[in-house]
């Protein structure tokens, strides 16, 4: 089994992530490419000391960018939806 950091590159901080999670209790993170469902559940759940109910995943193919007459790809990579169980909270910030 992989490290749990190296399957959460990063939590995604975005308007509609602070929706989720203050309505539907949701957190949104940067997961790698080839991870799955259950080591992602497994990951949040050893790092942040929370239970997880559901996780959802979207994969994003990497866009074409143009230097010159040079094309390249950036890379793709994958957007997981977290659910919490009711009261279990992940904050990022470390607000009161």
């Amino acid at each position: 089994m992989r490290d749990p950091r190296d399957i959460i590159e990063a939590p995604l901080i975005t308007e509609k992530g602070s929706l989720l999670a203050e309505k539907s209790n949701q957190v949104l993170f940067k997961v790698r490419p080839d991870a799955n469902k259950i080591e992602v559940k497994k990951a949040v759940e050893g790092l942040f000391k929370v239970t997880v109910v559901k996780v959802r995943m979207t994969r994003y193919l990497g866009k074409v960018r143009r230097v010159g007459k040079n094309t390249g790809r950036l890379p793709q990579w994958k957007k997981a939806y977290i659910t919490l169980k009711e009261g279990d909270r992940i904050d990022f910030f470390g607000g009161a």
